[in-house]
């Protein structure tokens, strides 16, 4: 019995893992599509041929090319650690609370990290949005997403009087929203050749310009 459970588990793991392994093999694929054709030229069909899967497993797997830009977006927005980029964000303002300053900074770094991921596959959303009504769709959701991710982070700094007298947390949501833009990621990096530190360090900068109170003197 005992072997028959452990030959059992070792099936499942290597199920899952074999899952895992078509799944990264058809988001790797579909981007490559994605850029070499345009969202509307490619079909689930020759994603599945580039990963050598079939087509059932990318519909199961995600639905359809819809499904696929989506899951492009979150494995950026996840960022390169072992932990979820937003939960170390969300992580990083608690222990750093009292400092509006590092917040910012770290900040910059979380964009640095994620934005070469994220923003190219939002600027594919807003392309294909033009024709495609799925991801017409799927823009407003991920712009709602963005949005309200950046009213919690203005709210953080509103809570812990790290805004500048007089600025709302309306205002400091949008300051946000609009730093946090693939557009503008577009424009400095994709098209001015900034290096995406750079990049990060100027978002971090801009915020303590816009939004923060003054450092308290020591």
């Amino acid at each position: 019995m005992v072997q028959v459970k452990a030959a059992r588990s070792y099936d499942s793991s290597r199920r899952r893992e074999q899952a895992e392994r078509n799944r990264a093999a058809a988001l790797d694929a579909a981007w490559r599509l994605f850029e070499e054709r345009g969202y509307g030229a490619t079909t689930v069909s020759a994603v599945a041929a580039a990963a050598g899967v079939s087509a059932e497993t990318v519909y199961k797997a995600f639905g359809g090319k819809a499904g696929l830009v989506r899951a492009l977006w979150e494995r950026g927005l996840a960022g390169r650690g072992m932990v979820h980029a937003q939960k170390r964000s969300d992580a990083m303002m608690r222990e750093h609370e009292a400092d509006s300053q590092a917040i910012a900074r770290a900040w910059g770094g979380f964009i640095a990290e994620v934005m070469p991921a994220t923003a190219p596959v939002l600027l594919l959303v807003r392309a294909a949005a033009a024709t495609a009504p799925e991801m017409a769709r799927l823009r407003v959701e991920l712009e709602d997403s963005r949005l309200a991710r950046m009213e919690a982070n203005a709210r953080f700094l509103a809570d812990h009087h790290h805004l500048r007298a007089g600025l709302t947390v309306e205002y400091a949501r949008d300051i946000l929203f609009a730093y946090s833009a693939p557009e503008l990621y577009e424009l400095l990096v994709l098209r001015q050749g900034w290096s995406p530190e750079n990049y990060g360090v100027f978002i971090g900068e801009s915020v303590s310009a816009a939004l923060l109170s003054a450092p308290a003197e020591p």
